[in-house]
């Protein structure tokens, strides 16, 4: 990740002066050793947030320029025509440029409040009186090193003004426990829902002490939905709204926890429609023929270009709506905050807006 960013931007016939070379090879040097210390002291359990910022900033920065420099080096090849020190430092000049500009954006993009994203999903057994159901899907908060209080405040206002009927969390609230992350998690206390709000754990809680933020999240009036479910109703409609725990809980050693889908949904009435909230998409196996709309978070859409080529070899969707069977559908949010680097790259942010839709409408 370190090699081949060095080797383009200095040490690939560019004959940079000697000032130049050492200077920026010193600073490859530092951020080669303090990367992996600073991520050592920011995400243990008792991390450093100091450090935290350091190391995630690092890879963010590293993970582009690696990939830029590799793109310019390909496209160096067409210089062929060009002598060195010419084509080096034409190759390098590109690459610093498109990985500034952007990071530059990169950064903006997940500090902005996110887009709203509208989609329409059709369940078959949706009852009349529940057409046009508005629920605004949320995840991948992962409040953490950076205090972003002002921005979680933000992104609560934007839920609220969709008037939702249903709310979900769909994992991975914050990196860090409940006592920690209260202040930036706390404007989750304030979104309104006409029916429901309900959250669900991701893999990240398992290293937070989750049942701290199932607690907590009980006390800012959300339904955690740790292996159980309820019902809602308009009219003479009635939906099944089903969470189980993320797929790392049963690994994570913590007792009473573990995806299981069986416990969701028992004593379901069989005729009602099921919505199921779990974190990875991958979850979507076990869901296949007894749900009819899982909602999912975990890949960020990939977060930083492009990474998701890499997600989608773990997951079955990285974003979007996919069917699985004749009656299951996989909604995955790119989620609405970011891990770790503070960059979004061509995977934007988002705050889902799915209204539900009868098929007797």
């Amino acid at each position: 990740m370190f090699g081949v960013p060095w080797w383009t931007l200095l040490g690939s016939g560019a004959d940079w002066p000697a000032a130049v070379f050492v200077t920026g090879t010193v600073v490859f040097a530092a951020a080669l050793v303090g990367f992996p210390l600073s991520m050592y002291l920011g995400h243990r359990r008792d991390g450093r947030d100091w450090a935290a910022k350091i190391g995630d900033t690092t890879l963010g920065v590293i993970w582009v320029l690696l990939v830029w420099s590799v793109i310019g080096q390909v496209l160096g090849l067409a210089l062929s025509g060009v002598d060195d020190p010419l084509r080096a430092r034409l190759t390098a000049g590109f690459v610093l440029l498109a990985a500034v500009g952007l990071l530059t954006w990169g950064y903006t993009e997940a500090m902005r409040t996110p887009r709203v994203k509208r989609v329409d999903v059709t369940i078959a057994r949706l009852g009349k009186d529940l057409d046009g159901t508005r629920l605004v899907v949320v995840s991948d908060t992962h409040y953490g090193p950076l205090d972003r209080a002002r921005w979680s405040a933000r992104l609560a206002d934007a839920v609220n003004s969709l008037s939702a009927d249903i709310v979900c969390h769909a994992g991975d609230i914050a990196d860090g426990t409940a006592e920690r992350r209260k202040d930036q998690a706390a404007p989750l206390g304030t979104v309104q829902a006409g029916l429901a709000k309900v959250y669900v754990t991701g893999n990240h809680e398992y290293f937070s002490q989750a049942q701290g933020w199932l607690d907590h999240m009980a006390g800012l009036g959300w339904e955690p939905l740790h292996n159980r479910h309820i019902v809602v109703q308009r009219g003479g409609a009635r939906l099944v709204l089903a969470g189980v725990d993320d797929a790392i809980a049963e690994a994570s050693g913590i007792e009473g926890h573990g995806a299981d889908l069986g416990q969701a949904l028992s004593g379901v009435d069989t005729d009602l429609p099921v919505v199921l909230l779990a974190h990875q998409p991958k979850q979507i196996r076990q869901a296949i023929g007894q749900v009819d709309l899982q909602i999912s978070g975990h890949t960020h859409g990939g977060q930083i270009w492009p990474f998701h080529y890499l997600v989608r070899l773990d997951q079955p969707s990285v974003h979007g709506l996919t069917s699985h069977g004749d009656r299951t559908q996989l909604y995955t949010t790119r989620g609405s905050g970011f891990w770790g680097p503070p960059f979004r790259i061509f995977a934007p942010s988002e705050i889902t807006l799915i209204t539900l839709r009868s098929e007797m409408s």
